[in-house]
């Protein structure tokens, strides 16, 4: 491109280098103008592209590709190579063209790697809207191929810029190996724990899991290279060291979600000097209440056969085989839970007698209810202990507490 400004200006009365710079900044204008265009119509053309590429297909992968805004990066190739190709040819007089030329190289460069960053990008959004990918650690490897990407963009951004080949920048790093182990050595690990965690499967993004090292108790919501972010029951983030998912032990309650209940595992502390043999009067009353009704009558008649048989002297309730008050209040608890609709059948149900502390006897409710969800299964625990409470009075059996060693009523 040869047009002359320079002589035209000589010819005016201007300077030698007064006519250079208005020769130079004329080309400039004109380039830039041109840029201008080509910058315009590929911008129109390529966001064109993609959007009708959009509307004719139902997948939301070209959808993700707009909004990481992909074909605004792609616009910046077309301008970029139109100066790449005029500036040797406008500016041909100008002795620092060449210097032009390594910063649009390098521009290339940045543009690529960024290109390549929103396109990984728009690749983890749109997996994780597919349910095979949604609970997997994508983060972690997109990272990984992020810092391949940097690292070999960086490489070849320092190449163009000083002149050298990319193997001498490749024989440095080799020889200090060592100090870039040592800096990534966190990404190492954490890239080989993301491995670790979805070939055994043992986290995923969901989980509810609980970690009393690091003060974690809550639903796993991001997986990535260095870290594992939990969302406490609080609404607090706690943040993890991905590597520390396999080197710390955690639990996880995935297997709780999966199965059929979740466990109810409580326990009544019942007054020692409550519990007590009960008389005919006393098991008359008891015999009133219907879930143990059978029961009481079925177990009195055949106790009493049997101290009939030995001859007991039941003048003293201490002789021969009797009837507790705690005893029945456990068939009691567990007959309550067996005819419970929100308790799980098909698992265990248990009620069962542990051993006597100072704080009195230690009757333990074990069942699993069939809402899994914390405040539904907070609401079935509560409504079940609740009527276990109230119906400790009916058995003539206390509760222990610190304050008044009785139930209040």
């Amino acid at each position: 491109m040869d047009l002359d400004v320079y002589n035209f200006f000589i010819q005016k009365g201007f300077s030698d280098s007064s006519s250079a710079i208005i020769n130079i900044g004329f080309l400039l204008l004109i380039v830039l103008f041109l840029t201008l265009i080509v910058s315009f119509v590929s911008r129109l053309i390529i966001k064109g592209l993609f959007r009708q590429l959009a509307k004719r297909t139902k997948s939301k992968f070209d959808d993700f590709l707009i909004i990481n805004k992909v074909p605004t990066s792609l616009a910046y190739f077309p301008p970029l190579f139109f100066l790449i190709w005029i500036f040797p040819k406008a500016l041909a007089r100008f002795p620092s063209a060449d210097n032009l030329l390594i910063i649009l190289d390098i521009l290339v460069a940045l543009l690529t790697i960024i290109i390549i960053r929103k396109f990984f990008s728009t690749l983890k959004d749109y997996l994780k809207t597919l349910k095979n990918f949604k609970d997997k650690p994508i983060d972690s490897y997109i990272q990984v191929i992020m810092i391949f990407v940097w690292s070999v963009g960086i490489i070849v951004i320092l190449s163009l810029a000083s002149g050298q080949g990319i193997s001498t920048f490749l024989t440095t790093i080799g020889a200090m190996s060592a100090i870039i182990l040592l800096i990534f050595k966190d990404s190492i690990l954490g890239f080989v724990t993301s491995i670790q965690i979805t070939i055994n499967d043992t986290v995923r993004i969901g989980d509810w899991i609980t970690m009393k090292s690091s003060n974690a108790d809550g639903n796993v919501i991001e997986i990535n290279l260095s870290t594992v972010k939990v969302q406490n029951f609080d609404n607090t983030i706690t943040t993890i060291p991905t590597y520390k998912l396999v080197s710390d032990s955690f639990i996880n309650w995935r297997g709780m979600n999966e199965s059929k209940g979740r466990r109810i595992k409580r326990s009544l502390l019942i007054k020692i000097s409550s519990i007590k043999f009960l008389n005919e009067n006393e098991l008359k009353k008891i015999e009133k209440i219907e879930l143990i009704s059978d029961f009481v009558k079925a177990r009195k008649e055949e106790i009493k056969n049997e101290n009939s048989m030995k001859k007991i002297d039941k003048s003293i309730l201490l002789n021969g085989r009797n009837l507790t008050n705690l005893g029945l209040f456990r068939n009691y608890a567990l007959k309550y839970l067996k005819s419970h609709q929100k308790i799980n059948q098909d698992m265990t149900v248990m009620c069962r007698q542990l051993k006597p502390t100072s704080e009195g006897v230690p009757i333990e409710i074990y069942a699993f209810s069939k809402e899994k969800k914390w405040e539904d299964y907070e609401e079935i625990t509560s409504d079940i202990f609740d009527h276990f409470l109230s119906s400790l009075p009916y058995f003539n059996l206390e509760c222990f507490e610190l304050s008044t060693n009785k139930i209040v009523r």
